[in-house]
Formats: structure tokens, C-alpha cells, sequence
């Protein structure tokens, strides 16, 4: 019979900055928007450097809507 404690990694025991994280994260995606003022010719990469800042800041956002609802600890 296994015992009642909840099973939890690691990384829980000890959260890192998440205030740190999210800043981190948002100031990648400007930084990756102002590299569209580049030398670059293509549409390719534009599309490439949009897509991922647009990533980062849903996955920022989605972080934000869970801990409000209390779905992340």
C-alpha cells in the first residue's frame, strides 16, 4: 500500500523566481521583435522571430491565468 504523500519533484520543494522568469521571458520576446530590423531579406525569418515571441508571451500569459485560478502551485 503506498502512502498518502502526495508525489512532487524536486523543483517544488524549492520554486525558483518566477517575478524573474517572467520579466526574462517578456524582455526575450522584445528582443526578438527588434531583431526584425535587421539585414535580413527573407519573410522566413520574420515569420520565425514573430511566432516565437508570440510563444513566449502565451506561455507567460498562460502562467499568469493558472496561478490566478489556482491550477499551479
Amino acid at each position: 500500500m503506498a502512502g498518502s504523500e502526495p508525489v512532487t519533484s524536486p523543483d517544488q520543494h524549492k520554486p525558483g523566481h518566477r517575478k524573474a522568469g517572467r520579466i526574462g521571458a517578456v524582455l526575450t520576446a522584445f528582443a526578438l521583435l527588434a531583431m526584425l530590423c535587421g539585414n535580413h531579406e527573407g519573410r522566413v525569418e520574420n515569420l520565425w522571430l514573430i511566432g516565437l515571441a508570440a510563444l513566449l508571451l502565451l506561455i507567460v500569459i498562460g502562467d499568469v491565468v493558472l496561478r490566478r485560478n489556482g491550477l499551479r502551485s
